[in-house]
């Protein structure tokens, strides 16, 4: 439990100061920033070899806090009850986060993490954090910890110590998109 507090304080220490994090998620391991530091968004960019036009999720830690940056429709709440497992969802009208995190027609994807650790993170920080998955683009989706490529544990500037030595394989989150008038579009199963 040491070890969960003192990850915690690290990471978010190195958050507040525009750092990018390695940790485990509700899902599979990720790099994370603050999503409201544009700079540190576009870093995890470039850790990633990624192209803007593809764009980075944000985790929240309770349903409240999605207001201050998306519009959500009626319907959310039916689709994450209904959810057998980690669901994000794009939402229309994004605001108060990074400019690169929004896509075009103004959406940005969020996902309402229940893990234990990430729930934490979030609220300490009091801002959602950037998770995306802890590999360079185009490459293999790292299962567990052992699997991630040192040139991204390099990369980074802090990394978690909280279930590294978990080998259960984990899975991506289902990817949603919510229109204004209800329209949903799915984007992964």
């Amino acid at each position: 439990m040491e070890d969960f507090k003192e990850d915690i304080r690290n990471a978010v220490n190195t958050m507040r100061k525009g750092g990018i994090i390695l940790y485990p998620t509700d899902t599979i391991w990720g790099l994370g920033c603050d999503a409201t530091m544009e700079e540190a968004v576009q870093r995890v960019f470039q850790i990633k070899k990624r192209e803007e036009s593809k764009s980075m999720l944000c985790l929240v830690d309770a349903p409240g806090r999605l207001g201050n940056y998306v519009d959500i429709p009626d319907m959310t709440w039916n689709l994450l009850d209904a959810a057998s497992r980690p669901m994000t969802i794009i939402y229309p009208n994004a605001r108060n986060i990074a400019p690169s995190l929004i896509a075009e027609d103004g959406s940005a994807g969020f996902r309402l993490s229940n893990d234990p650790f990430c729930v934490r993170l979030c609220q300490t920080l009091r801002h959602p954090i950037v998770s995306t998955s802890a590999n360079i683009s185009g490459q293999e989706t790292a299962r567990f910890f052992a699997e991630i490529d040192e040139e991204i544990k390099n990369s980074v500037d802090y990394i978690v110590r909280y279930r590294q030595k978990d080998r259960t394989p984990a899975k991506a989150s289902s990817i949603i998109k919510l229109g204004i008038n209800n329209e949903i579009q799915i984007i992964r199963k």
